[in-house]
């Protein structure tokens, strides 16, 4: 019989806490519930209303992988959904994850956490902007790096303030606090950013996902700002062969990064002393008072 917990006054059975998931680091679920319950207080408001997709992994990530934007069957009730459209007009509901007990009970699942740039009162209308910088061998997030801080400098001449964090993969993610915008403003404006980035930065960028262009390069997805697509959520843990995070960086360690990616590395052990030294560094994305416009035209 599952262990029962109690959290803030919901009753959780958590199952097989002894399992190993990473089996590089011999990793426990335990470990990765309690990783959850740590950052809590910094994952939650990046999660806060906005409709939650599960990438499960309940083997770990040797096991099968499957994503899901359904709340799972045997859902409690008190787990709060929230409807949205999907395609032709469907319309069907997902989980919002608005506090502790949500969190751990969706984290005994097993799952990355992925996240829209909207928020659940107003779908197809941005209040982020993220750019997902991925690089096709043999460059790495050393060449993400150069990528993204001509990309941090081309932000602020529109007024716009940009925030990195890891993938939790191979890249970077960039990520801006937006006035709200529909998506589509949003998504021509992450494109003609792409394109700038490529006629800046010549043979380092790609702004098109086909395969044959990006060996040695570094493709600037600015697709994940359509409605329809979600990035993986800041703190979440990843499924890869090591419990690495998403987690935010700050732009001296991106500058580092160039000359020594391995320190854009970030597991699981990590994040706890970075928050106690640095708090959330993503917190102004979830700070209306810091949101910005998109430039007119």
């Amino acid at each position: 019989m599952s262990p029962i917990t109690e959290v803030e006054g919901r009753r959780l059975a958590l199952s097989n806490l002894d399992k190993v998931l990473y089996t590089a680091t011999g990793t426990t679920k335990g470990e990765v519930l309690h990783y959850y319950a740590v950052t809590a207080d910094a994952f939650l408001p990046h999660l806060r209303d906005r409709p939650i997709s599960f990438l499960r992994y309940p083997d770990g990530p040797d096991g099968q992988l499957f994503f899901t934007k359904n709340p799972p069957q045997g859902t409690p009730d008190w787990v709060r959904t929230v409807e949205v459209s999907r395609t032709e007009g469907q319309r069907a509901r997902q989980v919002i994850i608005q506090d502790l007990p949500t969190l751990m009970w969706a984290a005994n699942l097993v799952v990355e956490f992925h996240t829209p740039q909207w928020l659940a009162p107003e779908p197809g209308v941005a209040d982020r902007l993220v750019l997902d910088l991925d690089p096709g061998a043999p460059a790495s997030v050393a060449e993400c790096c150069e990528v993204a801080l001509w990309l941090r400098e081309r932000l602020a001449a529109d007024g716009i303030e940009a925030y990195a964090k890891t993938s939790g993969s191979k890249g970077l993610h960039l990520l801006a606090a937006l006035e709200p915008t529909p998506s589509e403003e949003v998504s021509a404006y992450a494109k003609g950013l792409a394109l700038e980035a490529q006629e800046a930065l010549g043979e380092l960028v790609v702004h098109r996902m086909t395969r044959a262009l990006r060996p040695g390069k570094v493709f600037v997805d600015f697709s994940q700002n359509a409605a329809a697509k979600t990035t993986a959520a800041p703190y979440t843990l990843r499924a890869r062969v090591e419990p690495t995070v998403s987690a935010p960086v700050t732009w001296d360690e991106v500058e580092e990064g160039r000359a020594d990616p391995a320190r854009l590395v970030f597991r699981a052990a990590d994040i706890g002393v970075r928050l106690e030294r640095y708090g959330d560094l993503l917190g102004p994305l979830v700070d209306p008072g810091r949101a910005r416009p998109l430039p007119k035209g």
